[in-house]
């Protein structure tokens, strides 16, 4: 038996990725590959 993640932004997609910074598991919707961040660490660290 397979348990699948969700993505922890928009809990609907599987969870493909980890955020580096905050740990997330996120869906590659919500995955910022240049950064290897998720979109809403990719957004904050653009801002700085």
């Amino acid at each position: 038996m397979s348990v699948e993640t969700l993505c922890q932004i928009c809990e609907a997609a599987p969870a493909e990725h980890q955020c580096s910074r905050c740990g997330a598991l996120v869906c590659k919707t919500h995955y910022d590959a240049g950064t290897g961040l998720c979109t809403d660490c990719a957004r904050t660290a653009r801002k700085r």
